[in-house]
């Protein structure tokens, strides 16, 4: 049985909105009207003050950062076990230092006590990645972030509805940063969203025309200037309101496929607990703070060795498992800047031993289990080899 990494889901109404554009002749370009029905949809359930839909979550955080407004020299904190998306935004502004912080062993998410080794007198941001859907510990970053007056930009791109002591993610910090890419939980091909958490008008104006090509065009669609001109340096980073109108659709059906995603998770779940001494493998761990959105279920195995034998054998069987991120920091350009594999113990450690299973919300309950069971065999056949390597 073939059984893909992921697949898209289709809820039913992304043409029924797509069709309607079409029909009615409306603006195809953005923030027409799905736009805005996305924003609003956002805005009331997140509980935000301002939400900007973008080209994809990579934009929605090369705007946070620009934000900020830092200077060279300045430094920012971030995770290195992440998307190269998360690093990116802080070094295109020129001048900018990336200061990596090892992750907490139980979450993968980054450790706050690392952060706080990490400040120095250039400091002025923090990025937390909200790992697999599963939330940092918040408390701890933003009480970090007061005592020294930094920024935290959120990159919930993997962590759309999931919370942390009952509040959503990517609305916590400063700014919030999701992504609608097509492995998300919620898609609409490529496309993202820029969260404004706190009432600030001057990073709310500045948002509006970094986003509109460096113009004050939403201005004059408010009605507050008779016309609208070149205000500040900016870009491009609306979608097209024919994805908007897809993901209108997505958004409206948020609980429905949270759920379907959790019939898998919950399943692996069940079957690989009892598991985890016997073959010395490890589960997510969700802390008590936590409500994840079963974006990813993933296993840590005892060694790398351990990693490629069962990844190999699930390949054999045409089960679409994968590893995850290439730690950053000693990556070809992570090197480039400085760093070296040891600076980080923990990150290098997990990252190498971590498989990912197959969770998407069509997946049949014979898909999943048996993508469970194989799982299962591969870690029997490689406990077999390993002790007759042990013997001999």
């Amino acid at each position: 049985m073939k059984v893909k990494f992921f697949e898209p889901y289709i809820t039913g109404k992304e043409i029924e909105y797509i069709k309607d554009l079409l029909d009615n002749n409306l603006d195809l370009s953005g923030d027409g009207k799905y736009t805005k029905l996305v924003h609003e949809f956002l805005e009331k359930r997140y509980n935000v003050p301002k939400v900007f839909l973008t080209t994809s979550g990579t934009s929605a955080l090369e705007l946070a950062v620009k934000l900020l407004k830092l200077k060279p020299g300045d430094e920012v904190i971030a995770p290195s076990f992440t998307f190269s998306s998360t690093i990116n935004a802080i070094l295109l502004n020129k001048g900018l230092k990336v200061v990596f912080a090892d992750i907490d062993s139980n979450t993968l998410n980054i450790d706050p006590k690392d952060i706080e080794k990490k400040i120095t007198e250039r400091t002025r941001a923090i990025i937390v990645v909200h790992y697999a859907g599963v939330a940092c510990n918040m408390d701890s970053i933003m009480t970090i972030a007061k005592k020294y007056d930094l920024k935290v930009i959120e990159d919930a791109a993997q962590a759309i509805d999931a919370k942390y002591k009952g509040k959503y993610l990517g609305t916590i910090g400063h700014i919030g940063c999701i992504s609608f890419h097509d492995t998300k939980n919620i898609i609409c091909g490529e496309g993202g969203a820029l969260l404004i958490n706190y009432p600030d008008k001057e990073m709310l104006e500045s948002a509006e025309i970094l986003r509109e090509k460096g113009t004050n065009r939403t201005k004059f669609f408010q009605g507050l200037v008779d016309k609208y001109t070149w205000v500040d340096v900016g870009s491009s980073y609306l979608p097209s309101d024919i994805l908007a109108a897809f993901l209108l659709a997505q958004l409206e059906s948020i609980g429905e496929i949270t759920a379907k995603r959790m019939e898998a998770y919950n399943y692996y779940k069940k079957e690989f607990l009892p598991l985890e001494k016997r073959y010395s493998i490890r589960i997510p761990v969700i802390p008590d703070y936590a409500t994840h959105n079963a974006h990813i279920f993933y296993v840590i195995l005892e060694s790398n060795e351990a990693r490629k034998f069962v990844l190999n054998y699930l390949k054999s069987l045409e089960i679409g498992a994968s590893f995850h991120y290439v730690p950053l920091h000693s990556s070809p350009q992570g090197e480039k800047l400085g760093y070296k594999a040891i600076d980080l113990p923990i990150t290098e450690d997990l990252s190498a031993r971590l498989i990912r299973l197959p969770v998407f919300p069509s997946m049949t309950k014979e898909q999943v289990e048996y993508v469970a069971s194989s799982f299962i065999v591969g870690l029997e056949q490689y406990e077999r080899r390993k002790h007759e390597k042990t013997y001999y």
